[in-house]
């Protein structure tokens, strides 16, 4: 398998649900607009505590600083693991669970956090710049790298950053974040971009206007019988959406692509508090044990929390075997 590192520099950003007014103009264009600020790289992520956004430097560009607005010091690179020399494409059956042993764990060992972007159509593992030669240094046995450049693929080498890297220091060991998983019922899908502009109108309607009571950023704490969760991603072209079941009734169902099984999935979120960009061994805590157990998933990392969507007749065995991982680290 190779490991691309995109071309995308990306910023994470908070923004909080009071706040949105204040950035109703560059969403949308952000949303339906791409091209008018050459933005490649977005993804919106509403959650109960605010909007995660995460998007490159063109599109970083369109937002006003705020009040309402925290931005992670951090510039992040998008890694993207493809098979036999051609990027995925389709739904992807198994998620983040494919990667979990060959990426996310050998980070984590080396003390590297990770964001995890899991859409239909692939998933994108974020790394902070800074953090570069360690990542490459510890994925290089594992990998052929490859660094895209002005739409090229260029081979990448250990010797190429060496300059760069430090040994890591011992990686603590990670602290085992309590999960939760609400009832609510999730569809994962994409729509053909032509035909974006026909869903416009009630897109602009869930993300602006059907707003749940805003939650303090520590309701994480709490147990949830439902929860407030769509995300929306345009990367390259391509649309993937995360949205619960019945808001999918809101929108025509011949316009939005799902797998041929149509099949729902349940949430795992996953923190009490909101968890730190610094810590490791989050994404990791929750796909090692799915991957050992085959069990396929979407991950999608937010500022505050963490979210990893599997299928609805597996959250059984799911639960268990988290919270089997929990009494044995304890």
């Amino acid at each position: 398998m190779d490991l691309h590192i995109l071309e995308h520099r990306v910023r994470v950003l908070s923004l909080a649900r009071r706040g949105l007014w204040l950035y109703t103009h560059p969403l949308l264009k952000l949303l339906f607009l791409p091209q008018r600020c050459r933005c490649k790289f977005f993804s919106l992520t509403e959650t109960p505590e605010d909007y995660t956004i995460m998007l490159d430097e063109e599109g970083f560009k369109e937002l006003p600083p705020s009040e309402f607005m925290q931005v992670a010091d951090s510039t992040w690179l998008v890694l993207s693991v493809v098979s036999n020399g051609r990027a995925p494409s389709g739904c992807q059956a198994t998620g983040v669970t494919k990667i979990a042993r060959s990426v996310i764990a050998p980070l984590a060992e080396h003390h590297v956090s990770v964001l995890m972007l899991s859409t239909y159509q692939t998933d994108f593992i974020l790394v902070r710049e800074r953090d570069l030669p360690v990542v490459i240094h510890t994925l290089a046995g594992e990998f052929d790298i490859y660094k895209e450049e002005s739409g090229e693929c260029v081979p990448v080498t250990c010797d190429d950053v060496s300059n760069g890297f430090l040994k890591p220091k011992p990686a603590a060991s990670p602290t085992l974040h309590p999960v939760q998983s609400p009832q609510t019922r999730f569809c994962v899908l994409t729509v053909a971009p032509d035909t974006l502009p026909a869903i416009a109108t009630m897109l602009i309607d869930v993300l602006f206007y059907s707003h749940s009571p805003p939650r303090e950023a520590g309701a994480g704490s709490q147990d949830l019988d439902s929860i407030t969760f769509f995300a929306f991603s345009l990367i390259e072209g391509y649309i993937s959406i995360v949205m619960d079941a019945e808001t999918q009734k809101r929108f025509p169902s011949d316009l939005l692509l799902t797998s041929s099984t149509g099949e729902l999935w349940r949430m795992v979120r996953i923190g009490g508090q909101p968890l730190g960009f610094d810590e490791c061994g989050i994404v990791a805590q929750i796909a090692e044990p799915l991957a050992a157990a085959d069990i396929s998933a979407y991950y999608i990392s937010t500022f505050n929390f963490d979210h990893a969507l599997v299928p609805e007749d597996g959250i059984a065995e799911v639960i268990q075997l988290l919270q089997q991982r929990q009494e044995s680290g304890r």
